[in-house]
């Protein structure tokens, strides 16, 4: 994919850099999973999404039926001590070590998707109201995406927010050729769109069966993103 980092962005060392933006996809299409399994089982709330969460919230509070102001607020808060947690991790990081402080973010990730996983075990939708169960998986999910977004966050790699993909749009959108811009990382804006899209689509199937294949597949790619990561990291210390 074109548009790799540059050393004054991340101060990483080249290997990790160029592995950086396809690991950050990966993470993209882990949001779509997890955003498809909390609005679509878990009472309409979702836990990547903050945007999307608070809006619920206010509908919620406004008394609009089928919303929660507990499940949104649970998710809201869980978010938020998430990106303290994620915070506190890359607060540390300079220049130089960016990439691998946000590593160890992104495996307090797979942590807690794995919680999530786990505690799926056997949930059904009918349970929403009568059940602490969603609220945990709210709960869990919405750590694991906050530590997730704070790690990121410090990154600060262009049009790779893994969450959010309004300005993205507004990217493909505004320096298009129809609006005489010259489409800068086009292929990495397309596929952030992209990648967000199929990992919620596939997350909408995969509900329909279990949620807890859902959040093992987001969790067993939130590993393989990690993993790919570490490695890059390690090979570059060899060198």
């Amino acid at each position: 994919m074109a548009g790799t980092l540059n050393n004054s962005s991340t101060g990483a060392n080249p290997t990790a850099e160029k592995i950086a933006p396809y690991v950050l996809l990966g993470m993209t299409a882990v949001t779509g999973l997890v955003d498809a399994v909390s609005f679509l089982s878990l009472g309409s709330v979702f836990t990547a999404n903050m945007t999307g969460n608070i809006l619920i919230l206010a509908f919620a509070t406004a008394r609009v039926p089928g919303l929660s102001v507990a499940r949104s607020l649970t998710a809201l808060v869980a978010f938020f001590m998430g990106a303290i947690v994620g915070g506190r991790i890359t607060a540390r990081a300079n220049t130089d070590s960016r990439i691998r402080f946000a590593a160890q973010a992104f495996l307090l990730e797979v942590v807690f998707l794995s919680a999530a996983s786990f505690c799926s075990i056997g949930y059904r939708s009918g349970l929403l109201e009568h059940s602490l169960q969603p609220l945990v998986l709210i709960a869990f999910t919405g750590l694991a995406m906050g530590t997730r977004n704070a790690a990121v966050r410090k990154l600060a790699i262009p049009d790779l927010t893994t969450t959010v993909l309004t300005l993205t749009v507004t990217g493909i959108a505004a320096d298009s050729s129809f609006a005489k811009g010259d489409n800068p990382r086009l292929a990495r804006r397309v596929g952030s769109v992209l990648a967000i899209f199929f990992g919620a689509a596939v997350g909408a199937v995969l509900i329909r069966y279990s949620i807890s294949a859902a959040l093992a597949l987001a969790t067993v790619l939130s590993v393989a993103c990690s993993t790919a990561l570490f490695r890059s990291l390690r090979t570059s210390d060899k060198l």
